[in-house]
């Protein structure tokens, strides 16, 4: 059975579809670089699969668009990753090829967020140490000091947060901050994820678990982890899609 975010995916992808069709970007039968064929071969990788994408738009639910498929089609006509993955914002919109800029193959950032590697946040106070020599850089709505931006590696969050994607969140004070099933980055003793969270409590109502589960779940099973005076957790506010090089 398909699962219901790929149906949600695939009528997402028909309506970009037909938006692309009204700009006269696609067209069904031309054979000069805009037709389902050219289309297939840079999407799917063969252009004798033209029939695979028009079983896509028939969206009947028994073949759809899978989102490896999904962001080279977003990359091919400069599509809103977010929209057409998540279904959050426009068809066509700010990514984040248009907030950072790249010289000499290094971002570079200005802002108010600090952006950091997942080891590193995993690893050390970087979320508190905001010296000068750390990279920043701003996105429209958020606003305020002590957020913090790095990247999202593996799939156990798919659909809702992909591999490469940047998560920005800011530090909870305390833990009764936890609202059930929200998403957080949960940091303790070396160990970073990012998680639905749900709050385990004691007979007293002090929180003393907390259950990890993951969005992919037919993949990755929840889990718990004790909670500790070393354990921190920071709500995720934001995400943007992968920067693509």
């Amino acid at each position: 059975m398909i699962r219901e975010d790929r149906i949600a995916l695939n009528e997402r992808f028909i309506h970009v579809f037909r938006k692309l069709e009204e700009q006269k970007k696609i067209v069904k039968n031309d054979r000069n670089g805009k037709g389902v064929g050219d289309l297939a071969e840079k999407v799917l990788g063969n252009r004798a699969y033209g029939h695979i994408i028009r079983a896509f738009l028939r969206g009947d639910n028994k073949r759809v668009i899978d989102y490896g498929q999904a962001k080279k089609f977003c990359d091919l006509f400069k599509v809103n990753e977010s929209y057409l993955l998540r279904g959050e914002g426009e068809p066509f919109g700010m990514s984040l090829q248009d907030i950072l800029q790249d010289t000499d193959n290094s971002p570079i950032f200005k802002g108010n967020i600090l952006f950091t590697s997942k080891a590193a946040f995993a690893g050390s106070a970087v979320d508190v140490d905001q010296s000068e020599e750390h990279e920043y850089f701003s996105v429209p709505g958020l606003s305020g000091n002590g957020l913090v931006a790095f990247p999202i590696d593996g799939n156990s969050m798919e659909p809702v947060i992909l591999d490469g994607d940047i998560v920005i969140c800011r530090e909870l004070v305390n833990l009764n901050e936890i609202r059930d099933n929200e998403i957080y980055a949960i940091k303790t003793d070396g160990s970073l994820w990012v998680k639905y969270v749900k709050k385990i409590k004691d007979g007293q109502g002090r929180i003393i678990k907390l259950n990890l589960i993951s969005a992919n779940n037919l993949e990755h099973d929840p889990f718990e982890i004790e909670v500790s005076q070393f354990t921190r957790l920071y709500k995720v506010r934001s995400r943007i899609n992968q920067i693509q090089r």
